[in-house]
């Protein structure tokens, strides 16, 4: 009986081989850790839905940002929790923001760490919305008056030494009046990177417990997309890209593999992916009842959506994959 002449399992015969014909390599370079700051000094307060994840004062938020540099993870994400909330998110752009606080903590302490602010107000507002609430009417988010409060979030964030802008709030045409208000302030060097595919997800649910950032009242579909399409992430991620976005992002990852295959195939610029709370949440529970293989599933996880063709993810699993990738 002839064998064919392509013999693809001789290449599968050991660790060493395996590892020499890899295509996809997954890297502690590509890695973004996200971290929630919260007032308070000395605290360390976990997450309930997300074990091994912490509400952080700003003191121990530096401590945990070296920690991550010191395993080689290049960059941070910070969300912050205020004091007090107002209808306007006012705290979202205070000089002395909790947010604000810890960019300057930290880059003192880690100033070759990346650190990228989440840009929005949804944490800061009392009725836990992403914008300016219209009165009128159905009460929703108005759009145009909603760019005011984020350009200016962004300007505050980059005053307090920040090295990207993120912004996920999802409204129209905000990456333009970020990148306009940074311009006129000198930041023009500032990059931005857009939650330009940020879908209307289930899988949220742990970080609006962590962020103390549920809506009040109605929910995000308004503003965030439509979890059946593909097409529009493609047209949302073209008009960021437009208005001056350094890199995108599609959130979140893991049921959204198409979608970030199909912005890697259509832009050659950077693409991120959120590994976001509930994935996260998921294979905590999952392996805590012992029903599989914490390392081995995570490391699959991030290496398929590295495959689909994000650059850089963001993920809750990033230090531990880290240490794991040392090993």
């Amino acid at each position: 009986m002839p064998f064919p002449l392509d013999r693809p399992r001789r290449l599968r015969r050991s660790a060493g081989l395996r590892r020499l014909t890899r295509e996809t390599r997954l890297s502690t370079d590509q890695l973004v850790y996200p971290l929630f700051v919260a007032p308070g000094r000395n605290q360390q307060q976990e997450i309930a839905s997300m074990p091994g994840q912490y509400r952080w004062s700003v003191d121990t938020a530096v401590s945990e940002a070296e920690d991550a540099a010191q395993l080689g993870i290049p960059a941070v994400l910070l969300f912050g929790l205020p004091e007090e909330k107002d209808p306007q998110g006012t705290g979202a752009y205070d000089a002395s923001g909790i947010v604000q606080q810890a960019a300057r903590a930290i880059k003192r302490s880690v100033p070759d760490l990346v650190v990228i602010a989440d840009t929005c107000v949804c944490e800061y507002t009392s009725h836990g919305h992403c914008g300016v609430i219209s009165e009128s009417g159905n009460p929703d988010v108005e759009n145009d008056a909603t760019l005011e409060l984020l350009a200016r979030t962004a300007v505050s964030q980059a005053d307090s030494g920040v090295d990207v802008i993120a912004p996920s709030d999802m409204m129209d045409g905000r990456v333009a009046a970020i990148r306009h208000a940074l311009d006129e302030r000198g930041f023009a060097g500032l990059p931005i990177i857009s939650y330009a595919a940020k879908y209307a997800s289930a899988f949220y649910g742990p970080f609006r417990e962590a962020a103390d950032s549920a809506p009040q009242f109605g929910d995000r579909r308004t503003y965030q997309m439509d979890p059946p399409n593909v097409r529009e992430a493609l047209r949302e991620i073209a008009l960021d890209l437009e208005e001056g976005a350094d890199a995108v992002m599609v959130k979140p990852a893991l049921a959204y593999l198409d979608v970030i295959r199909a912005a890697r195939d259509r832009f050659d610029a950077p693409l991120a992916a959120y590994n976001v709370s509930g994935e996260y949440a998921m294979v905590k529970a999952a392996a805590r009842n012992g029903w599989l293989d914490e390392r081995r599933v995570v490391t699959e996880i991030l290496t398929g959506i590295v495959r689909a063709g994000a650059d850089i993810v963001i993920t809750y699993h990033a230090k531990d994959i880290a240490r794991w990738l040392r090993d």
